[in-house]
């Protein structure tokens, strides 16, 4: 046994889906559950055999005159989606990446939806993944504005490299504030005195973004 059996509680099917298809792919039997009959005779029975093996004995029952591998994923996707469909759709629309503290813990919960609702068969564009992050970001957050409208992102992993970049010198930045109190004070007096505070900061984001 290679991973934990699928059970029939269904909180554990998303989990058990992604270690089979890992797990065919790897012993160059991927296309068995694929769409279409790609796969040798061979190659089914052995498929079928390891997906047996990682279902309780009551499924496995239930699931006997099922010989083909793909017909068996497709039985248990649809029986267990019913379900879990509905919540992934729930999470998609609750999440809001303002309710973050870090750009890698929404990253991590929005990758975790995402994926969730790509194995009940929804279809989340690159599109869906920007406009989700703008769009539930906080108003107020100008920056985000300026990196979403200007520099037209057409990937979410690009989108998001950037957020993180400048993330991780704001923390640096307040981490060098800390440390030399009285020298950044002094710049601070230096910036207002000459009027240029939101140019400056205009310009420390323009050049990380680029």
């Amino acid at each position: 046994m290679d991973y934990a059996i699928l059970n029939l509680p269904r909180d554990n099917y998303l989990e058990c889906a992604m270690n089979t298809s890992v797990t065919l792919k790897s012993r160059g039997l991927r296309r068995s559950i694929i769409q279409g009959d790609y796969a040798t005779r061979s190659e089914k029975l052995r498929a079928i055999t390891i997906m047996r093996h990682h279902l309780t004995e009551e499924l496995i029952n239930q699931y006997l005159h099922i010989e083909n591998p793909r017909d068996l994923w497709t039985e248990l996707k649809s029986r267990y989606t019913m379900v879990l469909l509905p919540k992934a759709r729930h999470g998609w629309m609750s999440l809001r990446y303002q309710d973050f503290e870090s750009v890698d813990e929404y990253h991590f919960a929005l990758s975790k939806v995402v994926y969730k609702l790509r194995l009940c068969g929804e279809v989340v564009t690159e599109e869906d993944l920007l406009e989700k992050t703008f769009l539930t970001a906080d108003p107020r957050d100008l920056l985000l504005q300026h990196i979403y409208r200007e520099k037209g992102f057409t990937t979410y992993n690009d989108m998001i490299s950037c957020l993180t970049v400048i993330e991780n010198n704001k923390v640096l930045k307040r981490s060098s504030e800390m440390r030399y109190p009285e020298t950044n004070k002094t710049d601070m007096d230096q910036d207002e005195s000459k009027g240029a505070v939101s140019n400056t900061t205009q310009g420390v984001a323009d050049m990380f973004i680029d």
